[in-house]
């Protein structure tokens, strides 16, 4: 049976994009994205709770967020899961989950 490995996501940029060039000028744009959620808590009061979530573009998609996007922008996110390991500067092996952005639609009204 195949899986499936799909996130949709609408939020602000908690700060502008980071942007790197790699080898083969290939772009890549990283930023974080919040995301809230807006509820009635036990005692009846309006709560909210917001989950922040790295977004990492690659290409064409990387050059346009680099070039439209900021810190506040907010954005509509369609993409994939992808854990991946590293080691920190004490040489643990650390993980980190990320969401690959296939489809990036900018949410914010034109200004005049």
């Amino acid at each position: 049976m195949r899986g499936l490995n799909k996130v949709t996501l609408i939020g602000n940029l908690g700060k502008d994009p980071e942007n790197r060039q790699l080898s083969g000028n290939i772009a890549v744009t990283k930023f974080s994205l919040a995301t809230t959620q807006i509820f009635k808590d036990k005692d009846g009061q309006t709560a909210a709770k917001t989950e922040w979530h790295t977004i990492v573009l690659w290409r064409s998609l990387a050059e346009l967020a680099a070039k439209y996007l900021h810190k506040g922008s907010l954005v509509y996110i369609e993409g994939r899961l992808k854990t991946r390991q590293f080691e920190d500067k004490e040489g643990k092996i650390r993980y980190t989950t990320e969401i690959v952005a296939e489809q990036l639609i900018m949410l914010d009204k034109k200004n005049d």
